[in-house]
């Protein structure tokens, strides 16, 4: 009989991503406390200190979600998707944070809940049961409609939080869920072409093809005027992150010895600016190096969809590896100036406790799937 928690399986998960965590939480308090620090700061600054404790939760929340079998996460999916669309509705009910409604500031302890960073594992998991549950019928249109019906609900609630990067990445997480689940192939394809044609629109007016003021009318027929401005090639915060990865040249400025953003001059160095940060002080080489731990990362998560033994597995670490790709890539596009930057972080190395418990969470699981797939 499978037990709920099988201990055991921690021996068998894939240990080479292990190293690659390690490596990528080095790097995020190595950018953090080169960007946050005083003049008489050393290394262990207070962001520092906060971010290796969110570390520290983040491998018990790895191990807790390794060991336990992720087949026993469909008994509750419905319940997790219920709360989950509860908590962003209750957003709206509360006083904006910084002007957006995406936290729950708990006062007692300081402590800020983002549900829409949590929203993309819990629809990840409802999703996979739901696509799992449908049999021989996956490829009909009505489950095409009801998949995307329940990726969409979070998807607007986040959008008008406004949270356009989270949002996004709910878009190709489910699209590649239902393509491994057999969903009908004409919506895929259309979802895919309609999906690849936003993101071209947007590419097109960030690389200069399309003027951002000639297409003004066009879009703002369905856009509010602020809306469009997010998608502005030319605010400060954008022309900053391409200028500190440029002031990096090859080899960078060294740690601590960045002359741009050290100076206060990037925003959000230690959050949404992490990649210019560390490109900066670490130049072009480092930022190669950083790249490659995320492919390994990305690629032993597709690994696991590959050798997962139930159709459940397959679909939901698909999901999940997608859910870490997507993260790297609109970080590092929204960083090189190639598409707005919507607050999206870049996994491990973004200060930020939200993040780093989803994503632990996340590749717990998929070793979840990885360690049991000859135990059926």
């Amino acid at each position: 009989m499978n037990r709920v928690v099988n201990y055991q399986c921690l021996s068998r998960i894939d240990w080479r991503i292990v190293p690659v965590i390690f490596a990528l939480m080095i790097i995020s308090l190595l950018v953090i406390s080169s960007m946050t620090a005083d003049a008489e700061d050393l290394f262990w600054t207070p962001l520092v200190k906060s971010q290796l404790r969110w570390f520290l939760c983040g491998w018990a929340v790895f191990a807790v979600m390794a060991v336990f079998d992720y087949r026993k996460l469909q008994s509750f999916s419905w319940i997790l998707y219920g709360g989950i669309v509860v908590l962003l509705l209750g957003l709206y009910l509360t006083a904006p944070i910084q002007n957006v409604h995406r936290w729950y500031r708990i006062p007692v302890i300081g402590l800020n809940i983002q549900p829409s960073e949590h929203a993309k594992l819990i629809v990840a998991i409802a999703l996979a049961h739901f696509l799992e549950k449908q049999g021989s019928y996956v490829g009909s249109l009505r489950v095409a409609m009801k998949a995307f019906a329940i990726m969409g609900l979070p998807f607007i609630l986040i959008l008008k939080q406004p949270d356009l990067g989270t949002a996004l990445i709910l878009f190709p997480i489910s699209l590649a869920m239902c393509y491994f689940a057999g969903v009908h192939s004409k919506v895929i394809r259309a979802m895919t072409l309609a999906g690849i044609g936003g993101l071209l629109v947007v590419l097109f007016l960030f690389v200069g093809m399309f003027s951002h003021e000639e297409m003004r009318p066009f879009f703002t027929r369905f856009m509010k005027e602020y809306q469009y401005e997010r998608l502005n090639p030319n605010t400060y915060h954008q022309k900053a992150a391409a200028t500190s990865i440029a002031v990096g040249g090859l080899t960078g400025t060294g740690w601590k010895e960045s002359e741009f953003a050290g100076k206060k001059w990037l925003p959000a160095a230690h959050t949404d600016s992490v990649f210019a940060a560390y490109g900066e002080e670490f130049g072009f080489v480092g930022l190669v190096i950083l790249l490659l731990l995320f492919f390994a990362l990305i690629y032993f998560s597709l690994q696991v969809a590959a050798v997962a033994k139930d159709a459940f597995g397959r679909i939901l670490a698909a999901g999940l590896a997608v859910y870490l790709a997507m993260h790297v890539l609109l970080n590092i596009s929204m960083m090189c100036a190639l598409l707005p930057i919507a607050g999206v972080p870049l996994i491990f190395v973004t200060y930020g406790g939200n993040s780093i418990l989803t994503t632990m969470a996340a590749l717990g699981i998929l070793q979840s799937i990885y360690s049991r797939r000859f135990m059926f």
